[in-house]
């Protein structure tokens, strides 16, 4: 029985990782590159605005 009791203590730190990772995850879906990639952009535009003028 007692074996069976410490097999436990990893199962259910698996259980409580998995649902932490699952939580800590889930802000991640709403915020995409968007606003990265807009900047991105509006670098490059800048970079051969900068380019072709000479």
């Amino acid at each position: 029985m007692g074996a069976l009791l410490w097999l436990l203590i990893p199962f259910i730190a698996a259980v409580g990782a998995g649902l932490w990772g699952s939580w800590a995850n889930r802000t991640r879906k709403v915020r995409s590159d968007g606003p990265e990639l807009d900047g991105y952009a509006r670098f490059r535009e800048a970079m051969e605005k900068s380019h072709s003028g000479t």
